[in-house]
């Protein structure tokens, strides 16, 4: 093949493209390495684009990301980079492009993705083509989030609600979405939702006066008094968060749910009337002491009356004298009140019963004379 003459290789250069810094331009991908992109720009010297120009993510392979072959587009930096060559910038031109989109997503409130790139002390670090957007902690979540650690690498949705390029500040919001969406599930729970349905929940919190129960859109508050037909003194032991509980709806106040357990097929007083007769004789267990008597559990819910002048014939001064937490006693049911669910006890009649029964001469009606 001849060598091409001096008018050719004028002609060549004159059929080749002028550029100049700032200008932006497309190329093809001839060459890459893992540190660096050689574009085929129409030029008569060849674009390179190297890894700090083609992302703000530190050590990535860039064979890993573009292939020979790839179009794209790039910003020239310099014309000659002192060896003949031409320095591309592929970040700085997504950025300005970037910072553009997010221009039009803050002017819309348009709802945005992007992966977490970087846990500050302070909050969370997105890139939105090459283009750094920080969400303030207060701004990550609708409730305390101690350790950002979490969000990590996760892909998180937010929008812009401050915009100011020239001082490297936009700020991204999270909160607000997460707000929007429990606003929405709360209109749909009590839409839907009536006194006396029977719902599944999660435990969220735990207090000494009850729980509140995740209901799907809104918490409900199962209140101490209302977890057990029973009597329950501690409700951190009987519950603890992240339980599935079947509750059912008590009561709904504008936007406040009380929640019961107490299921009436479950109530321990259901045909008490027939179980706690005057004068049937029971077991129970002592559940708590006052001066004046002592309470028995019959069965849970079901508390009875023993009066200090019912435990004995002897005098007793108090209760604990002779009667202690936790000890099974049997006695005579002597009062029931349904309408009140008050009932009676004594220990004293049963004493009684027992001395006339002791004292009563034997029945001898029915035995045969004995002949001398």
């Amino acid at each position: 093949m001849s060598e091409m003459s001096f008018e050719q290789m004028l002609e060549l250069e004159d059929s080749l493209k002028t550029i100049k810094n700032g200008e932006v331009v497309e190329g093809n991908v001839i060459d890459v390495k893992p540190d660096e992109i050689i574009l085929n720009i129409g030029y008569k010297s060849d674009g390179i684009i190297t890894r700090n120009e083609y992302t703000n993510e530190p050590n990535v392979d860039l064979t890993t990301v573009v292939s020979v072959g790839d179009n794209m587009e790039a910003k020239v930096l310099k014309v000659n980079d002192g060896e003949g060559q031409v320095l591309l910038t592929y970040k700085r031109l997504a950025a300005e492009r970037g910072s553009k989109k997010l221009e039009e997503a803050f002017n819309a409130q348009e709802v945005l993705t992007a992966k977490v790139v970087q846990v500050l002390e302070g909050g969370l670090s997105v890139v939105v083509d090459e283009t750094r957007i920080f969400i303030p902690a207060s701004l990550v979540s609708d409730t305390y989030e101690k350790d950002l650690g979490k969000y990590k690498d996760q892909e998180i949705e937010f929008v812009i609600t401050e915009f100011n390029p020239r001082r490297r500040r936009i700020i991204g919001d999270r909160k607000q979405l997460l707000l929007a969406a429990k606003e929405e599930l709360q209109r749909e729970l009590f839409a839907r939702i009536n006194v006396g349905d029977v719902l599944e929940g999660t435990v969220k919190n735990v207090t000494d006066f009850g729980a509140f129960i995740d209901l799907g859109g809104a918490d409900g508050l199962l209140h101490i008094s209302e977890m057990s037909w029973g009597r329950v003194e501690n409700p951190k032991k009987v519950f603890k968060v992240g339980d599935v509980v079947r509750v059912f709806i008590k009561d709904i106040n504008e936007r406040k749910i009380a929640l019961s357990m107490k299921f009436e097929d479950e109530n321990p007083w259901k045909d008490a009337a027939e179980k706690y007769a005057v004068g049937t004789i029971i077991k129970g267990t002592v559940a708590r002491m006052t001066d004046f008597g002592a309470f028995v559990e019959l069965a849970p819910g079901v508390d009875a009356l023993l009066h200090v002048s019912q435990i004995s014939k002897e005098h007793v001064e108090k209760p604990a004298d002779v009667l202690k937490i936790g000890q099974e006693i049997e006695a005579k049911i002597v009062d029931f009140n349904e309408e009140e669910k008050k009932i009676s006890l004594s220990l004293k009649a049963l004493q009684v019963q027992a001395e006339e029964v002791a004292e009563s001469p034997e029945d001898t009606a029915d035995e045969p004379a004995v002949e001398e």
